[in-house]
């Protein structure tokens, strides 16, 4: 989808995802000492307005305008205060080793694209930093529920470690993940990617 369809998909005052944080972010965000955060396609920034609640310095981005004024809505009536960049994630490039965590979630893209942007996003984690990617699987088509159809937009964790293959990271997680949903037919479970990373601080 290109950015006037999203922005139509992301037209109203409702938001189109609930305002609470990803449940992966955190859990895998536990523990970490609060320093600069950077949420690539952060949509209508829950993830980035969570984390600026936890102390974080927090930096969202997407090519959606109308998903970042709700995100800068969403932080006002939290009372917290992020950085929300309107830009294309792929052809971006965000500075380099400056980000303490970088986070990319369901940024569904063909293969030339999404590594484009995750090599990207990797080169901006900071030593010492982590990288967080959660995605809809390749399995979710057909052994999940919900999330996008289209085989060309899904990827794995092994999709995204050969795409950062020599950028600098050590893999601590990459693998297949369950994620409960309530559904009007009852609990539904999607399989989502998760792959997780930091850069040595030495």
């Amino acid at each position: 989808m290109g950015r006037e369809a999203w922005n139509r998909r992301y037209a109203g005052s409702e938001l189109i995802w609930t305002a609470q944080p990803n449940r992966f972010l955190v859990a895998e965000t536990a523990g970490l000492p609060p320093g600069r955060a950077l949420d690539v396609a952060c949509g209508e920034g829950r993830n980035g307005v969570w984390l600026a609640e936890q102390g974080w310095r927090a930096t969202g981005i997407d090519f959606s305008d109308v998903a970042l004024a709700k995100a800068r809505q969403l932080a006002e009536a939290r009372g917290v205060e992020a950085e929300w960049v309107q830009g294309d994630v792929v052809a971006h490039r965000p500075q380099e080793r400056a980000y303490d965590l970088v986070i990319v979630f369901y940024l569904q893209l063909p293969e030339a694209g999404r590594r484009q942007a995750l090599r990207a996003a990797a080169g901006a984690v900071a030593a010492g930093g982590t990288l967080l990617v959660v995605a809809h699987d390749s399995s979710n088509a057909e052994r999940g529920h919900g999330g996008p159809q289209d085989p060309a937009v899904l990827y794995s964790a092994a999709d995204v470690a050969a795409d950062l293959d020599g950028a600098g990271l050590e893999v601590e997680r990459a693998e297949v993940v369950e994620r409960p949903l309530q559904t009007p037919d009852g609990e539904r479970t999607a399989l989502d990617a998760l792959f997780r990373a930091c850069r040595p601080a030495g």
